[in-house]
């Protein structure tokens, strides 16, 4: 999809064309041997969230019956962060401790991911209500944002008067967009960071 972007992005620059559509790029995309695999696929994920039973039932006519060419598309009833349920309904779980040899501690894959922002740059990862935070998500939902993000960007803390407050390490970000999509109340917002900062990977 990258290279796709690139081409159509070079063409337009080679025609002279700026800040317009790039038309070609769709166009490029539906052609692509990308599209035909992503579409024979495009059920699986909203199949199995009917249970493991009934998914593997619908996967099974979509995959093995249909070879993926099934006359339906299947979708998702909810949006993702709809779907979060309150920390009262579950038991919490006690994970172990990363190893060090199979299992490393999230700090230790943020150094391997080489991630960098340039200190003075604008904010990427902002609330659009600073409460919410500490009424919502860890009242209700005990502070999902300092489990889902896999960066440890978002860290709960207590201040001088022990009060919650949520930190955003936003240099650890690598860009998943996970907050974006899974926090409860949306109000997380992330924006491409100034400059193109992020992880860099060259040696993975």
């Amino acid at each position: 999809a990258g290279m796709l972007a690139a081409e159509a992005a070079f063409e337009a620059l080679a025609a002279g064309r700026q800040q317009d559509e790039l038309a070609a790029y769709p166009q490029a995309f539906e052609r692509s041997w990308l599209h035909e695999e992503l579409h024979k696929a495009r059920n699986f994920k909203p199949a199995m969230g009917k249970g493991l039973y009934m998914g593997t039932l619908l996967v099974g006519i979509d995959q093995v019956l249909f070879n993926g060419k099934a006359p339906w598309t299947l979708h998702h009833q909810h949006a993702d962060h709809e779907c979060l349920k309150p920390a009262a309904n579950f038991q919490p779980i006690a994970y172990p401790k990363p190893d060090g040899k199979l299992t490393f501690d999230r700090l230790s894959s943020v150094f391997i991911s080489n991630t960098n922002h340039a200190e003075d740059q604008p904010a990427h990862l902002t609330l659009k209500d600073a409460g919410v935070p500490v009424k919502v998500n860890l009242a209700t939902y005990a502070g999902p944002e300092q489990r889902y993000c896999p960066a440890g960007v978002y860290e709960f803390m207590k201040t001088e008067s022990g009060e919650d407050r949520l930190q955003i390490n936003a240099q650890n970000c690598v860009h998943c967009k996970t907050c974006d999509i899974k926090d409860p109340t949306q109000n997380i917002v992330w924006v491409t960071p100034e400059g193109g900062g992020g992880p860099n990977y060259p040696n993975m």
